[in-house]
């Protein structure tokens, strides 16, 4: 268990993490009219807060990526990653129990790429662990070697 403390491990999960995010990110603020479709088809927002949703949340993206890769404020980017997965993984797991397959819109701008919502679920369980990791576990100093 002792690996999961270490300061290299938790600064490769956060960079892993933040080029995760900063891939998600750019395609939706280059154009985020694709994500209010892909929001939409989620089935979750009332109408009123789905533009805000799809206008804000890349810049969210965006800032928690920077975070995690230049080590600035690195815990409050671990908190708003860890929120951001935690708020994906439910609406995944809210149409995967309602057996709605769903457009991720993740990293990808397709409201036509529908997936198997069960596998999306799985396939950020990681992200939403490292995210974890990085905001409950704090990396112990390595003693210096003399």
């Amino acid at each position: 268990m002792k690996v999961l403390y270490h300061p290299w491990l938790h600064r490769a999960v956060a960079w892993v993490l933040g080029a995760i995010f900063l891939y998600a990110a750019v395609p939706k603020l280059l154009d985020p009219r694709p994500l209010l479709t892909i929001i939409w088809g989620y089935r979750i927002l009332p109408a009123g807060p789905i533009n805000l949703v799809a206008i804000y949340m890349p810049w969210l993206e965006l800032l928690v990526a920077l975070g995690l890769l230049s080590g600035f404020l690195r815990k409050g980017a671990a908190f708003w990653a860890f929120f951001l997965l935690t708020v994906f993984e439910v609406a995944l797991l809210v149409n995967a129990i309602r057996g709605v397959n769903v457009a991720c819109g993740c990293f990808s701008q397709s409201a036509e790429e529908v997936h198997n919502a069960w596998f999306l679920v799985l396939r950020d369980l990681p992200m939403w662990l490292g995210a974890a990791l990085l905001l409950f576990l704090n990396p112990r100093p390595q003693p210096t070697r003399s």
